[in-house]
């Protein structure tokens, strides 16, 4: 059930995006997310899609493994686009029958969410694919720096998310534990009505909750036991270089973004 997600998951290749400094990164992932927002019809977002293309043939991930890793994504995505098909009422009548009306402006914004959700959740995971959790981390915390001064504990945060992210696959791990165990019992989360599948559920997170927790609890006792005392005073084993290759993909990035801005209506 669980084997297909990809997130917090890291694909090691020798290849330019896994080379880059985590930092340049993350300011392009965030430029990009602005810029997916600034496009306000499809045609305004030919450019992003031709640089996630050339991102993902940089990287070097297998194709496959990456459409299987975001077929669950997929399916939130599609439930946002038959969404939009109901809720939105703009422009000319296309098909209409006794309980449901599609409207021209329905189908025009339902594509334009869609399209903007999928490239932004192929980059964000192409982010956590290419990059370590330590890079990952060294990454947030020098981009957080600055606020340190008004009293922010960028360390700190940027561990947590690190730490959160390289727990997901770990929890995905043990939920597909449980429902092996629970399924040998005789449960079922795949038949019956939407209610009974929720309550199917509980089984589930209760077990799930209870090792997240003796997890994390596990992992304070052993970095305490280590030492761990925060940011303060802490150094690197490993200091993080920007090269010439990071400043050319964000001119890439910048590029694309102001492409997209005269491309916009």
């Amino acid at each position: 059930m669980f084997d297909n997600i990809i997130i917090g998951q890291y694909v090691p290749r020798q290849s330019v995006i896994h080379r880059m400094d985590p930092r340049a990164k993350l300011i392009c992932l965030f430029l990009f997310m602005i810029v997916l927002f600034i496009g306000n019809r499809p045609a305004a977002l030919i450019p992003a899609i031709l640089f996630v293309i050339a991102a993902l043939l940089l990287a070097q991930i297998p194709i496959r493994f990456f459409a299987k890793g975001i077929r669950i994504i997929a399916i939130i995505i599609f439930i946002t686009f038959i969404l939009h098909l109901f809720m939105t009422r703009e422009g000319e009548i296309l098909y209409q029958t006794s309980w449901f009306t599609l409207y021209e402006g329905a189908l025009y914004q339902a594509s334009l969410v869609a399209l903007r959700l999928f490239l932004l959740v192929v980059m964000a995971s192409m982010l956590t694919l290419t990059t370590t959790p330590i890079d990952l981390t060294d990454g947030l915390e020098t981009l957080l720096g600055p606020l340190k001064k008004i009293g922010v504990p960028a360390h700190e945060l940027a561990l947590m998310m690190s730490i959160a992210l390289r727990f997901i696959p770990t929890l995905l791990g043990e939920a597909e534990k449980i429902v092996k165990a629970q399924m040998a019992r005789g449960a079922t989360f795949t038949e019956g009505s939407l209610y009974k599948r929720a309550k199917a559920l509980i089984p589930l997170l209760i077990p799930l909750l209870i090792q997240s927790f003796k997890r994390a609890e596990d992992l304070a006792t052993a970095m305490e036991a280590r030492g761990y005392v925060g940011g303060e005073g802490r150094t690197k084993y490993r200091e993080l270089q920007w090269k010439m290759s990071d400043s050319v993909i964000l001119i890439i990035t910048l590029s694309v973004g102001a492409m997209i801005f005269l491309l916009r209506a």
